[in-house]
């Protein structure tokens, strides 16, 4: 009796393991339950294997939670990294496993361009859905407090460009990488300036650039722009370019430039005050930094939109008048703009211009 209890006892000791064995070998290596077209895969943050392996089965990915559980009990080198994954038809508990401990994790990507407010940044990231909302409607505090930014308003601060993120990613830290992008391009291009220009900080330049960008349609008059802005703030003139005053009028602003709204005594009223506005108008693009940083010379002192995009620069004030008749009356076109169709579909613009100078 012993000895037959012992040959079972020896017997099963060896079926057992290899039983084991063969059942999670045909586990791992049959595909998981993913339709042709793939399935996304979001993680959790703080989620454990025992945690996915019951979502997985109840998402109809996993016949059973249990084969998961072992498997990652006895292979898995690494955590589970939180996101969004794509898992492509076929995939197999091992391939799954690798995908959730490497950070195989699916990335997504925001796009501010170049002359947006930060008003109009916010937006845009309160809705997009993917992305971790921490901020309030009235965010600009929380965004100068989070990031330690040593002005009130903030605006000017972020890099246009396009941001990668993961599902879940914050708000606060998106902006927080446009405000180191936009910091280290500024400090760069600040010890690179043209000499005698009328800027006594970085800042200023960041002020003029967000100018230059609002102004700006065609690219190539980004430089001869700025020109004429510097030259009128060396000539003690009043800048009096529109976008200061939209700017300054806030929701006033329906899109339409009025002489009233030109009346109107704001901090960003360049035809009432002279030099700078206080602060920033948008956030501005590289280029527009280049340009404030490195004018074009010349003498012209005013300009006049086209109708197209595109300016008439003068030098004098009877030029600029003749100017202004010729491409905002008499052959003012229908299909008028300020700039370019694809900027203005992005970036406020003035619908009418001032006829002389103040």
């Amino acid at each position: 009796m012993l000895q037959r209890i012992v040959l079972v006892v020896a017997i099963s000791s060896i079926l057992l393991p290899m039983l084991f064995w063969l059942w999670l070998e045909n586990a791992v290596t049959q595909a998981l339950l993913i339709p042709a077209q793939g399935f996304e895969l979001t993680v959790a943050r703080g989620a454990g294997v025992n945690l996915l392996a019951d979502q997985l089965v109840e998402q109809n990915v996993l016949k059973s939670s249990l084969t998961l559980k072992i498997y990652a009990r006895l292979f898995s080198e690494g955590d589970i990294q939180a996101g969004d994954y794509q898992l492509p038809h076929g995939t197999t508990l091992p391939a799954l496993l690798t995908m959730l401990t490497s950070g195989a994790i699916r990335h997504y990507s925001i796009t501010f361009p170049e002359g947006w407010t930060l008003s109009q940044w916010c937006l845009t990231l309160a809705s997009t859905d993917n992305i971790g909302h921490t901020l309030s409607e009235s965010c600009t505090m929380e965004i100068v407090e989070s990031l330690g930014i040593d002005y009130e308003n903030p605006e000017g601060w972020f890099a246009p460009n396009t941001y990668a993120y993961r599902s879940g990613d914050s708000d606060l830290s998106i902006l927080r990488r446009a405000y180191q992008q936009m910091s280290v391009e500024l400090s760069k291009l600040w010890v690179e300036r043209q000499q005698g220009l009328p800027y006594a900080t970085p800042y200023e330049a960041l002020v003029m650039a967000s100018i230059v960008e609002k102004e700006t349609g065609v690219a190539e008059e980004r430089a001869q722009i700025a020109g004429v802005f510097v030259r009128r703030l060396q000539k003690d003139m009043r800048l009096q370019t529109d976008p200061t005053i939209i700017y300054g009028l806030g929701e006033q602003y329906e899109g339409n430039l009025t002489r009233q709204h030109l009346q109107l005594d704001t901090a960003y009223n360049t035809y009432l005050h002279n030099g700078l506005p206080p602060t920033p108008i948008a956030n501005p693009g590289v280029a527009a930094l280049e340009a404030a940083l490195h004018p074009a010379s010349g003498n012209e002192l005013f300009f006049v939109a086209r109708g197209d995009g595109s300016h008439y620069f003068s030098t004098t004030l009877d030029e600029h008048n003749k100017a202004v008749r010729k491409y905002q009356i008499t052959n003012r076109p229908k299909a008028y703009r300020s700039l370019p169709q694809q900027k203005e579909s992005a970036i406020e613009s003035p619908k009418m211009r001032v006829l002389n100078e103040r």
